[in-house]
Parts: structure tokens; C-alpha cells; sequence
């Protein structure tokens, strides 16, 4: 198979599809890889070290589309790059598809093959090629925090670990998954007042048992939340509803109970967001203020630490795109049915319950299509 390696255009993202590691895992299995020039410069990895393990350059990004069947990306592909997908044509990254009407109705008019890693499971239930980056989240949560609550961004000017004398931040975590308990381990070891909030009982145990008393572990009930996010010195929005928009748990009203100074990092924001008055930002930008509240909601959280986080991510979905090129698109879906929950839209036609609900579109079962 021809695969291809665009370089990433969103704003601010250094990371890249394939890291060469990746890509003389591929070229060893007998395909073909093609890498637009500089794709990986921003994390270190040069087009020489491409070419190295076996993979041609090329100059742009239009003769990288014009040639793969394969296309492996980091982020959802922006409106240029839609536009460059051809029918059948496979692409293969991060789509978060259930905000984004104009993404998912671009993508169902180039009748692409579109696989998302979010939505890709495992025998356990979990998200395999979203926990890497739910881990770097997670952890960059409390560090992105903890700058929003500086006095120099509008923020209260709390110390998260506090100092001798000084009691530490009240740091409230709603959503104990993996974004969740990673931003706890942080703000634990940084010795901040930790609660975190969810309403899975056996994760609450879990998290009780890691966590061993040196983080508060309470059920999520409405007034549970309201109580202690009007409390916090700093929220994190921790929330996942695997292919669907995330639900608006914290409120206006409740932000306008909040502390003044207080801070939100609403890490669900690329599934639409859980707190109401969250809104996308960027690297270049991104904390803004409602009610002097502090808001971060980068979308890509995971670029800004962009070579750990590149390689993460490779380690997670390198073993899928071996399999989709190894197999093709078909036999590989048919026969691994927790890559077929990777499977949104392929011809033209939504293939995820998940988004199909959320747009309001027509849901084709995917078997119907590939058999």
C-alpha cells in the first residue's frame, strides 16, 4: 500500500502521523511511504531521517493526497485537506466528528474511507489510540491550570501546592477515566486539595484505591458538582462520551458562582466541551474570561508538548495502520471488529451510530457497505 504523510496544519501542531521509527515498520513490510517535506521538523525529525529508513519526499501536500491510498495524520483533517481526499481513498487519524458538522459533511462528500482513532476499541471497552493522548492531557491539564490561576492571566494568584503556612488550591477533576486520573496524579504530587468526581462506582473504587486518601473520590449527583465546582480554585473538564458530544455539565449559572480568578481547562472541548460557556482556543490564544473565570480550552492540548506526545501516539497506532495496510481497508475491518468502531464515514455514507445521532444524518450499517 501507498501511504502517505501530510504535514499538520493546525494551528500549532508540531506532531506528526508517523514518526520514521513508524515508517521502517511499514517500508519493511513491503509498502510505500511518501512524506511532505518537513512534517516532522517541528518535533526533531528531519526529512533525511525519513529518507534514512526508506521514504520519499515530497514537496506539499496536494502530491502526497494525489498519491496515497493511505492517508496518516494527527488531527482531523481542516477544510483545504478535505477538499483534497478522493473517493476510496483511506484516512487515518484523530476526527472527533460529533461538534463538527461542517467536518463530517465535507468528509461524507469526498466518499474517503475515514477511520478516527477515538472511536477505535479494544476487549476491555477502552479507547486504545485515544489514551496516549488522554494521558498527556490529563497531565498537561494541572500545568495549563495552574498558569490560567496566575495573577498575570486573570487568575487569583493561588499557588496549586500552596507553601508552609499557606493552605494549597482546591483542585476539582470532574471525570475519573484516563484524563481524569492522570490530571490527579498530578495535582496530587503537587500537593493540591484533589477532588475528583464521577458516577461510575467502580472507577470511584478504583480511583479510592489508588489514590489511598490523598484525593477525595465523590459520586457526581447534580448538587454534588455545583458544590464543589463553585468551591474550586480550578476545574478540570474531564468528561468523555466515546463518539458523541460531551455533555454541558458545568453551567452559566455555575460559573457565575465561581470564585473570582477561579480557572477552567475544559479538556472535553474537542468533543464539544462540558462546561456551557466553553469555547475552542488555540496555542496562540488560548485563555479567555466569563464572569472572571478563567477559561482554557485548546483544542489540541497534546501538541504543545508535541515530540512525547508524536510518539506516544505512534506506539498506540502504529499496529492499526500496519493492519489496514497489510490487509486493506476491507479485510482489516471485517476482521477486527474493534477497528471497525474506528470506521465513521466510508463512501459517502455515516457508519457510526454516535455521529449519525448527532448531526441528524442517516446511519448506514457498515457491513452492508463492505461485504
Amino acid at each position: 500500500m501507498i501511504i502517505g504523510i501530510p504535514k499538520e496544519i493546525k494551528n500549532n501542531e508540531y506532531r506528526v502521523g508517523l514518526v520514521p521509527s513508524s515508517v521502517a515498520e511499514l517500508i519493511a513490510k513491503g509498502h510505500q511511504v511518501f512524506v511532505e517535506t518537513h512534517a516532522g521538523s517541528g518535533i526533531g525529525f528531519e526529512d533525511e531521517d525519513y529518507t534514512n529508513v526508506g521514504a520519499e519526499i515530497l514537496p506539499n501536500a496536494a502530491c502526497v493526497f494525489d498519491q496515497a491510498q493511505m492517508i496518516v495524520k494527527v488531527k482531523e483533517p481542516q477544510a483545504i485537506e478535505c477538499a483534497m481526499l478522493s473517493a476510496n481513498q483511506i484516512i487515518f487519524t484523530y476526527l472527533h466528528l460529533a461538534p463538527d458538522l461542517a467536518q463530517t459533511q465535507a468528509l461524507i462528500k469526498s466518499g474517503a474511507i475515514c477511520i478516527a482513532y477515538e472511536t477505535v476499541t479494544d476487549n476491555l471497552g477502552h479507547l486504545p489510540l485515544l489514551t496516549p493522548m488522554s494521558e498527556v492531557a490529563g497531565r498537561m491539564s494541572i500545568q495549563a491550570g495552574a498558569c490560567a490561576l496566575q495573577k498575570s492571566n486573570g487568575g487569583s494568584g493561588v499557588l496549586l501546592s500552596g507553601v508552609t503556612g499557606v493552605e494549597p488550591a482546591k483542585v476539582v477533576i470532574i471525570g475519573g477515566g484516563i484524563v481524569g486520573m492522570n490530571a490527579a496524579q498530578i495535582a496530587v504530587g503537587l500537593g493540591a486539595n484533589v477532588v475528583i468526581l464521577d458516577r461510575n462506582m467502580e472507577t470511584l473504587r478504583q480511583l479510592d484505591h489508588q489514590f489511598f486518601g490523598r484525593a477525595n473520590v465523590l459520586y457526581s449527583s447534580q448538587e454534588t458538582l455545583k458544590e464543589q465546582v463553585i468551591t474550586a480554585d480550578l476545574v478540570i473538564g474531564a468528561v468523555l462520551v466515546p463518539g458523541k458530544t460531551a455533555p454541558k455539565l458545568v453551567t452559566k449559572e455555575m460559573i457565575k458562582l465561581m470564585k473570582k480568578g477561579s480557572a477552567i481547562v475544559d479538556v472535553a472541548i474537542d468533543q464539544g466541551g462540558c462546561v456551557e460557556t466553553a469555547h475552542a482556543t488555540t496555542h496562540d490564544d488560548p485563555i479567555y474570561i466569563v464572569d472572571n473565570v478563567v477559561h482554557y480550552c485548546v483544542a489540541n492540548m497534546p501538541g504543545a508538548v508535541a515530540k512525547t506526545s508524536a510518539q506516544a501516539l505512534n506506539n498506540a497506532t502504529l499496529p492499526y495502520a500496519l493492519k489496514i495496510a497489510n490487509l486493506g481497508y476491507k479485510a482489516a475491518l471485517l476482521i477486527d471488529k474493534h477497528l471497525m468502531n474506528g470506521l465513521n464515514i466510508c463512501n459517502g455514507k455515516v457508519t457510526l451510530k454516535e455521529i449519525a445521532e448527532s448531526h441528524d444524518i442517516e446511519f448506514t450499517d457498515p457491513l452492508t457497505l463492505l461485504k
